[in-house]
């Protein structure tokens, strides 16, 4: 990363979703931790949920959320695996075609770039993903405190700070509703 010093530092406004079926506000750690992030960044945390792995569900709190004008950008943890229940990124693409949005293909492939050198091969394994959908980013991470770690830490950290030079989402976010 490469922080340009004359640049301001704009803080986002982030939404935290938890995909689980399981988790609670006790001990839901992969969002805490990325909550923390958020907030140690210096970024504000405007949201925070916790969704049953329903794609239909989590399409509808992503749809409150990229219509809030207090929303900038919405990270997901969980749900992202292979198996059935797994459907955040069907509830992505879901709220993308509403609001005839675009991919980000880049964000799954470098999160799996960074995952390879943690856990190797499994990370096909991940369908980690993003869109932009109603001017609003939304990103799509597993649910593992290191897969949340990996995706802030080498991703979106960087990515979502004014200041990352060459580029970064955030001096795009004026034009995203562009059509």
């Amino acid at each position: 990363m490469a922080i340009d010093a004359a640049r301001r530092f704009r803080p986002v406004a982030i939404a935290l979703l938890t995909v689980s079926d399981t988790r609670t506000p006790q001990d839901d750690t992969s969002g805490d931790l990325l909550a923390a992030r958020i907030e140690g960044a210096g970024h504000v945390l405007a949201a925070r949920a916790i969704e049953r792995d329903d794609a239909a569900a989590i399409a509808a709190r992503l749809e409150g959320w990229i219509t809030a004008p207090a929303v900038d950008a919405i990270v997901a943890t969980g749900g992202t695996g292979l198996t059935g229940r797994d459907v955040t990124p069907e509830a992505l693409e879901r709220v993308r075609q509403a609001h005839h949005g675009r991919d980000i293909p880049g964000f799954g492939e470098l999160f799996r770039w960074i995952s390879y050198r943690t856990i190797g091969t499994s990370t096909v394994q991940s369908r980690a993903c993003a869109v932009v959908a109603g001017g609003t980013y939304i990103f799509a991470l597993p649910g593992s405190n290191g897969a949340v770690k990996d995706g802030w830490d080498h991703i979106l950290a960087e990515q979502l700070d004014s200041r990352n030079r060459p580029c970064n989402f955030v001096e795009l976010m004026p034009r995203l509703r562009e059509v």
